[in-house]
């Protein structure tokens, strides 16, 4: 058998190959389809990657019958009586499979509309003869650009290893065969708090250990303080400051060792435990030993233009990489729009007319409640670059909407630079946030400044107010109630 001859259709080879089929690399595939070019993903596991299968969608399912249960709960005080609520947690999880098999099946559709061909099958890079390589099942796939998008795995520490069964990651937590009476999670960045607030939120006893001195590390400090202070008020118990020492198993459970902020040893017995202190690029399964590509703190390294370099910074010709393998905020959206702005400049789209993507201004947002949604600078951030600030804030709980729907938890955060008004940042907690933080990136976008806000008129009642009233704020002129 001929180990260079093309794995794709007779005839013509593609022109763009993406290995990996998730947010990143489907997006980016059908991209280059738009674009006019022959295109094939690889992809061995399921179309639609970590976030359409296990991550993103289907977590959101759960989190969103969790809002439902939870909300009826105190639906008495909205004239709402539900005697007999009980949570079906069987069910629940069955609705987000049946979520995430949609997702995958409608990436399928997708390629087929766009006549890109998926390849079930693992590839590999090696390096033959100084040249890097694409290998599929051991047999060579060539074609003028290649395009990992291979995502990213849990991250894990010797002291705490997943066994799949006790010991889980997400992709265990989200799919249990029966809700545990007890969790411990640990680490609080977004997946850690948004399970926690799904099992305590079905009535799970869930405690959460942070080794740093805020829950959401990478969000503003009074926002995670606020939020830290309604999952207490809900239940959850949550450790600042504080190291996993170890646990092990005792009469069917978990005894599960850490040292609190003051140094105190602590010792907590739980059904599971979820390990989710962060993730890593998944390049196990695609560098072959002696690869030789550039590696950087977990990450692949690339250029402006996503090349992928080799050891000695130089890009390697025809090989690009995007999304969480190479690092930097490890979201969806992200790997998407770097697979958009690959593509288009590979394609030869005019460099004024892509797509960059700002790294600056990216959003996030973490789906517990009250939600959090967030873009740009930190206060605390932009006054360690030396910047000049105002900020605005407005309270959830003056607003009408949020007094009429009880939503009244949190507030909109704003940071200004104090001479010109530019939007540097802003954090919401409550409400729609991840839904609300939208406006403000588009604003940030197209460089309104705090002075197009101030003279936009917004509906009223609507949770969009509270946000111009973070604007008013910064400048003394609230209209409180």
């Amino acid at each position: 058998m001929d180990k260079k001859a093309s794995v794709s259709q007779p005839g013509a080879g593609p022109d763009v190959v993406v290995v990996g089929g998730g947010p990143g690399g489907y997006v980016a595939a059908i991209r280059a389809a738009q674009l006019g070019k022959k295109v094939v993903v690889v992809e061995r596991a399921h179309l639609g990657g970590i976030c359409a299968n296990w991550g993103c969608i289907p977590t959101k399912a759960l989190l969103h019958s969790a809002e439902l249960y939870a909300a009826l709960k105190k639906g008495a005080a909205l004239g709402i009586v539900a005697d007999g609520l009980r949570f079906d947690y069987g069910t629940a999880i069955a609705h987000s499979r049946k979520v995430a098999d949609n997702q995958k099946r409608g990436v399928g559709l997708l390629f087929k509309k766009n006549q890109i061909e998926h390849l079930d099958k693992t590839a590999t890079l090696r390096r033959d003869g100084g040249k890097l390589r694409l290998f599929v099942d051991d047999k060579e796939l060539v074609a003028p650009h290649i395009i990992l998008a291979v995502g990213a795995k849990p991250k894990t520490i010797p002291s705490l290893l997943p066994d799949g069964k006790d010991i889980l990651t997400y992709f265990e937590a989200m799919n249990l065969p029966s809700q545990p009476k007890s969790l411990l999670v640990v680490g609080a960045g977004a997946i850690g708090i948004e399970f926690a607030y799904f099992y305590n939120a079905i009535g799970t006893e869930v405690t959460v250990l942070e080794a740093l001195p805020q829950i959401l590390p990478v969000e503003d400090s009074e926002i995670s303080e606020l939020l830290r202070r309604e999952l207490t008020k809900q239940g959850i118990r949550i450790h600042l400051g504080a190291r996993f020492a170890g646990c092990e198993k005792v009469a069917g459970q978990q005894k599960v060792r850490f040292t609190d902020a003051s140094g105190q040893s602590q010792e907590v017995v739980v059904d599971k435990v979820l390990s989710a202190v962060g993730v890593t690029g998944n390049l196990d399964s695609v560098l072959a030993q002696g690869a030789g590509v550039k590696i950087d703190r977990g990450f692949l390294a690339v250029d402006e233009w996503y090349h992928l370099l080799d050891p000695s910074g130089q890009p390697e010709p025809g090989f690009y990489a995007i999304g969480d393998c190479i690092g930097g905020p490890l979201l969806a959206h992200k790997a998407s729009a770097e697979g958009i702005a690959c593509v288009e400049k590979l394609c030869g789209v005019p460099e004024r007319e892509i797509r960059r993507v700002d790294l600056s201004s990216m959003p996030g947002a973490t789906f517990c409640r009250p939600e959090v949604g967030s873009m740009g600078l930190t206060e605390q951030r932009a006054r360690e670059l030396g910047k000049k600030v105002k900020v605005g804030k407005f309270p959830f709980r003056a607003s009408g909407k949020a007094q009429a729907t009880g939503e009244t938890e949190g507030l909109v955060k704003v940071v200004l630079d104090d001479s010109s008004g530019e939007i540097l940042g802003a954090h919401i907690l409550g409400g729609t946030a991840s839904d609300m933080i939208s406006a403000l990136c588009i604003a940030r976008s197209g460089e309104l400044t705090a002075t197009e806000v101030l003279h936009t008129v917004l509906p009223h009642p609507t949770y969009g107010e509270i946000t111009k009233g973070a604007f008013e704020s910064a400048f003394d002129e609230a209209i409180d109630l």
